[in-house]
């Protein structure tokens, strides 16, 4: 892990952007007001859609300054394909294939969203895994860790196989495979699952199956009426909540 940039925010917040190998990331920390070094802090990483970090920036760095308001530490890295990382023709095709099929009002299938979501879960987790073991490297980070965001068949693959993630907030705003419902059978930490009661570009009932499916003997289920960026206030500070109960 590199640090490329360091700034200080208002609230008392550190922002370095960082490079893993090739990949960009971003961390955020509280900063102590105080000439002595603050204790290490839990650690939250924020998930997020195949967008590119610059376009989902504003919205991170929301996300990153509740996180360091209640004293936790947020990060997030780029995921394949996205930004200025190097395309994945498939998934590229697949999203195409997705466009086309929402335009012209036709299902989209199983096949497609197989091919839009699959590998980038199969490429996104090992290099979370990555940035999770440079990150708890640091000496003002520390565990327990938590996982915040989507795309939500991410959250799923990761709670399942990294051991340190001990909570997690899942964002169902995304297409979800088949094949993720049994791995969601294997999930066994505490979730807290975000909803969208009225998210077009979600399916539903999909998301719905999945809850059902998630393993975890508590697991609670937040749905509000709104579209996919209408998540109301008090539905992020009951996640914010969620956290401080487990990761503190």
């Amino acid at each position: 892990m590199h640090f490329t940039s360091e700034q200080r925010l208002d609230d008392n917040l550190l922002e370095r952007a960082f490079t893993l190998g090739d990949i960009p990331g971003i961390l955020w920390t509280p900063e102590s007001a105080s000439t002595s070094a603050p204790a290490p802090a839990p650690l939250i990483l924020l998930g997020h859609p195949p967008l590119g970090l610059r376009t989902m920036y504003p919205r991170l760095l929301d996300r990153a300054r509740h996180c360091v308001a209640r004293g936790f530490a947020a990060a997030t890295i780029e995921l394949p394909g996205s930004g200025d990382r190097p395309r994945l023709p498939a998934v590229d095709q697949a999203r195409s294939e997705l466009r086309q099929a929402i335009e012209a009002g036709e299902p989209v299938t199983d096949e497609i969203i197989d091919a839009l979501i699959l590998p980038l879960v199969d490429k996104a987790v090992p290099e979370w895994q990555a940035a999770l073991d440079a990150l708890l490297s640091l000496p003002d980070i520390n565990g327990p860790v938590g996982y915040s965001g989507g795309v939500i068949s991410i959250g799923v693959r990761l709670a399942v196989v990294e051991p340190r993630v001990s909570a997690a907030v899942l964002y169902a705003g995304s297409f979800v495979p088949r094949a993720m419902l049994e791995e969601a059978r294997h999930v066994t930490i505490p979730l807290h699952v975000l909803l969208q009661w009225d998210d077009r570009g979600n399916d539903r009932q999909a998301s719905l199956d999945l809850f059902d499916a998630l393993g975890s003997e508590e697991k609670t289920l937040h749905a509000n009426m709104g579209g996919h960026t209408g998540v109301p206030q008090y539905a992020s500070d009951a996640a914010d909540q969620f956290f401080t109960r487990h990761l503190r």
